[in-house]
């Protein structure tokens, strides 16, 4: 193993600790043992962590689903945190491609989540170099947003030059980058949806039209679309098709767990029955996060940070976000980049 200073410099670091299942102000912070990478695993040394639908459900225990997968009765997963960018401190043995030093960023997800501690061991297929010209707060926000909206409208969506799109859920951090990657790709119309308040800041990035949901439900106002990339999926999937344009698609990365269902068995059929297409997207975490800058022709995407929230503040992160109060993508600052960059 290839460490950046001695091992016996430190023994512990701080985390942000679920015990049981409840409103994050149950969250703890509390000292854990410092991580060492396995065979395999890069050490990483976390700047800033991304608060994403993940951590609000997993600290919640709701749906119930999220139950199945982490603990029915208590969590399975101690420290929360799937969205990371910061420093590798150490490089477990067999790991190629990373040095110490190195700057870099990832979704934790498939890898057992993590991020909201100082520090965290995961498996080097789970980490990207982050690119010189993003920030630490820009980078944190990437890795799991960017992807859902990538995959989402390119691999499972097929959007195409010209076509029309609409954004549920459009002012957070999926919505937010969808719009710049749906200009990209060459779309000709992006309609975003989303709370009141949110709607100015939506405007201002460059929607072509925004709709308060409070007041307009968008199924039923007339406007017709090439694709529906649907970050909440609050209604059924019917209500949807009948916006889409003749051979359009609806994608759902996220939303109410019944909707969600639905949406599943009526993709099978929905081709057949309507000549439109119903598409739950599967992510495939981290997969594609290098074409994000071939995506957006070499420019920059504009990463809208709410925060960043000081480690502390962590609990009250996820409230906000659980709360859809956030314009753009949540970020806590784990450390400052000092304390994570190695000795020389």
């Amino acid at each position: 193993m290839i460490l950046s200073r001695d091992v016996h410099e430190r023994v512990s670091m701080r985390a942000i600790v679920l015990t049981t299942y409840g409103p994050p102000s149950g969250l703890s912070i509390e000292e854990r043992p410092e991580p060492t990478p396995k065979p395999g695993e890069v050490l990483v040394g976390v700047v800033c962590a991304g608060v994403n639908d993940w951590d609000w459900s997993m600290v919640i225990g709701k749906p119930f689903y999220i139950r199945l997968m982490c603990g029915v009765r208590r969590p399975r997963v101690e420290i929360p945190g799937m969205e990371i960018a910061g420093r590798v401190l150490a490089l477990g043995d067999g790991v190629d491609g990373f040095k110490v030093g190195d700057r870099v960023y990832g979704d934790l997800s498939g890898d057992g989540f993590g991020g909201f501690a100082e520090q965290v061991a995961v498996k080097a297929s789970a980490l990207r170099p982050i690119p010189d010209w993003y920030s630490d707060e820009e980078a944190a926000a990437i890795p799991h947003a960017g992807l859902l909206a990538l995959q989402g409208m390119r691999d499972v969506g097929q959007l195409k030059d010209g076509q029309s799109v609409l954004i549920n859920g459009a002012g957070g951090g999926v919505g937010t980058i969808g719009l710049q990657l749906a200009r990209a790709m060459g779309a000709s119309r992006v309609v975003g949806v989303d709370h009141t308040r949110k709607l100015d800041a939506m405007t201002n990035l460059g929607f072509d039209r925004v709709i308060d949901y409070t007041t307009t439900d968008f199924t039923r106002d007339g406007e017709r679309y090439d694709l529906i990339l649907d970050a909440k999926t609050t209604r059924g999937p019917t209500r949807y098709l009948r916006v889409l344009n003749p051979g359009g698609s609806y994608v759902t990365v996220g939303g109410h767990s019944g909707k969600l269902v639905r949406a599943l068995v009526f993709s099978f059929v929905s081709r057949a029955l309507t000549g439109k297409r119903v598409k739950v997207l599967g992510l495939k975490p981290n997969e594609g996060l290098e074409d994000l800058d071939c995506v957006m022709n070499g420019q920059k995407l504009e990463l809208l940070i709410d925060g960043p929230y000081l480690f502390e503040d962590t609990p009250g992160a996820i409230q906000r976000f659980g709360e859809a109060l956030h314009f753009g993508k949540v970020v806590v600052r784990i450390v400052e980049e000092s304390e994570a960059t190695p000795a020389p």
